[in-house]
């Protein structure tokens, strides 16, 4: 059973998530918060498998509450929802290392799709969302996916990065993964494109 701990300011929204999410057999929501400052403490205190975070919240953001996640190395997969596509709060999440980052108006079954995604090790960053976005951005890529993007850029196969990194196969795909999503992309030729026109590889 995957626990989930879900933090939005509005109420009505809060309740109507609580309701989808609790519809899947294998989802249990075990707590939720209107505020950024009860959500820090009680996902400390809960440790849910997943926290769906709202930016924009009282007392604390969403990010703010991520970041403070990470600080304190709690083991919690995070969801960002965010109703606007602005850059300093892409650049934020990228830095807060959250799992997804979407827009509240994705179809349900896209949240379901991610939540389930993310528990297998796969970051996932809206497309939509990254495309408006990343234009002169800063480069959303860790230096560990840079490496792996440097590798496959020579025509490797997954196979052949894995023993060159020595990683297992799943891990560079989950790497992989992770690199069209932040660049908002459903190949490795498109992301490559990007990296290279945006001067983040060679």
């Amino acid at each position: 059973m995957t626990t989930i701990y879900i933090a939005e300011d509005q109420e009505m929204l809060n309740s109507a998530l609580s309701a989808i999410l609790e519809l899947e057999n294998d989802f249990n929501i075990v707590g939720n918060a209107t505020d950024g400052k009860s959500a820090l403490s009680q996902t400390t205190a809960l440790k849910p498998d997943v926290a769906i975070l709202d930016i924009e919240m009282p007392y604390l953001s969403g990010l703010e509450v991520a970041q403070q996640l990470r600080i304190l190395k709690q083991d919690i997969k995070i969801v960002i929802l965010t109703t606007f596509a602005r850059k300093k709060y892409f650049e934020a999440a990228v830095n807060a290392q959250v799992d997804a980052y979407l827009l509240k108006d994705s179809p349900t079954d896209k949240l379901v799709e991610t939540i389930n995604k993310i528990l297998d090790g796969q970051t996932i960053y809206d497309s939509n969302l990254v495309s408006s976005i990343l234009t002169a951005s800063k480069n959303p890529l860790t230096p560990q996916e840079l490496k792996i993007m440097k590798e496959f850029s020579q025509g490797k196969t997954t196979q052949e990065i894995a023993e060159s990194v020595f990683l297992s196969n799943g891990t560079v795909r989950n790497y992989i993964s992770s690199i069209l999503s932040k660049t908002g992309t459903h190949s490795r030729i498109e992301a490559l494109n990007i990296a290279k026109k945006n001067n983040w590889i060679d």
